[in-house]
């Protein structure tokens, strides 16, 4: 299975991954509308910076997915192409995931309903759109 590698050396914590998974996963997908006349998504990736390291922080797909392990209704899950997925219609919202992640990339949607948030490798797309707007190249699909 493909998986998102980061290269902190070439990351510059412009946070154009951040911006642009918002805007993927924002109702319109289309910039303006997504930060001035929706209910903003949360970014399924985020930019940690310490002193002079940046990188981008994202679901790892893990083989042993800890996320998967503790759910208990089955929301997480993995797809057939070994993609860990979230089901919001079978999350309410336990954050068992959250707790369980070594990483830190679940996080909680803060819409109308408390779902389960994490990167889903921008299903339907050739590229992520992290990978495919990074402009250093920070984030590759391999």
């Amino acid at each position: 299975m493909k998986k998102i590698h980061i290269h902190e050396e070439y990351c510059i914590g412009c946070r154009i991954c951040e911006i642009m998974c918002l805007v993927k996963h924002s109702r319109s997908g289309k910039i303006i509308k997504a930060f001035k006349e929706e209910p903003r998504p949360l970014p399924r990736v985020r930019v940690e910076e310490k002193e002079y390291i940046s990188f981008a922080l994202q679901c790892r797909h893990c083989e042993e997915a800890r996320c998967i392990e503790n759910c208990m209704t089955g929301a997480m899950y993995r797809d057939e192409e070994g993609v860990v997925r979230c089901d919001e219609e079978k999350c309410v919202g336990c954050w068992m995931c959250i707790m369980s992640c070594p990483f830190g990339a679940v996080t909680r949607e803060k819409g109308e309903k408390k779902v389960a948030s994490k990167c889903d490798l921008c299903a339907g797309e050739k590229l992520p759109v992290c990978v495919a707007n990074c402009p250093n190249e920070a984030l590759t699909y391999e």
